[in-house]
């Protein structure tokens, strides 16, 4: 089968063995709004506060994110299949900042897993495919530690970062943000973090 990403140019690429090929791509919002809202529209991305919003709406929120230097937007992409919403994000510039100390070399992240395939959960699947993106993130980006920052409410998603060896931080409310283009009602998340140094050693 041809992989239908193939003539897109990554910003990171990692071959993991039994896993495959995982490459970060640049969102494009036009190609890729089809199957980014058929992720977001699901129950089990309720959190994701996008349930609600069409294709349309959700390949503009993406366009109106391109234009921004603080905040971007990848697909994720496994052997040809899409896998993965990845968001980074400079804290300082993110209404995270107001809640805990930002340190030089932070970078915060959104992560949006595709659903399981026909065969439901893999045993591991989440794990190697979470290193591929913080290989990107840490070392291809050179930062010294993400934060992430899922709604208290979302248990899975918390339970999946500690899992993955993340340190759970404060639990924060983050503010209202209500912008001509941007609106993000209040939040009570629990912040995690990961350093560098706890999955590649120097």
């Amino acid at each position: 089968m041809s992989d239908p990403y193939a003539s897109r140019t990554p910003v990171h690429t990692q071959v993991i063995d039994g896993f495959g090929t995982v490459r970060v791509l640049p969102l494009d919002p036009g190609a890729d709004s089809a199957v980014i809202h058929q992720w977001v529209r699901e129950d089990r991305a309720a959190f994701w506060g996008m349930t609600e919003l069409t294709e349309q709406q959700v390949a503009g929120i993406y366009a109106h994110m391109a234009t921004l230097d603080t905040h971007h937007a990848h697909l994720v992409v496994r052997d040809g299949e899409p896998v993965a919403l990845l968001q980074t994000y400079e804290p300082e510039a993110d209404r995270v900042s107001e809640c805990y100390d930002v340190r030089p070399g932070d970078i915060g992240v959104h992560l949006l897993l595709a659903p399981a395939g026909p065969g439901g959960a893999r045993p591991g699947w989440t794990a190697r495919l979470v290193a591929a993106i913080a290989g990107y993130v840490l070392l291809g980006l050179d930062r010294r530690r993400v934060v992430v920052d899922p709604d208290v409410r979302n248990e899975k998603a918390v339970a999946r970062f500690l899992k993955l060896g993340f340190a759970a931080g404060p639990v924060v409310v983050l503010p209202e943000i209500d912008l001509p283009d941007v609106y993000l009602p209040e939040k009570k998340a629990q912040l995690a973090f990961l350093d560098r140094e706890i999955l590649f050693p120097a």
